[in-house]
């Protein structure tokens, strides 16, 4: 591994010239990571998570059974918050 330090505590020269470069840009990103790509590569590697979760029984599908019992669940939680005169206010847990 190569160190990004030439001294204890200094960064060295190189390190110090891209850090200033990507500060002087006008806004923009270093485009570095999941968040700076482009949406169809976030898509793509979302994508094969996806299928590597379902592929190793990681991930969870509900059945329609289990959907409508939250779904019954949600709306009796939002029909006693209007009942009771708080309806401005989401009182259910499951943001």
């Amino acid at each position: 591994m190569t160190s990004q330090m030439n001294q204890p505590g200094r960064p060295d020269q190189q390190h110090l010239q891209a850090g200033a470069q990507a500060q002087a840009g006008s806004g923009t990103r270093s485009g570095r990571g999941f968040a700076g790509m482009d949406r169809e590569r976030q898509r793509e590697i979302a994508s094969q998570g996806g299928r590597a979760a379902h592929a190793s029984g990681n991930a969870h599908q509900f059945t329609s059974e289990e959907a409508r019992a939250a779904g019954s669940k949600r709306h009796a939680n939002r029909a006693a918050a209007v009942a009771a005169g708080t309806h401005g206010t989401d009182t259910s847990t499951d943001h």
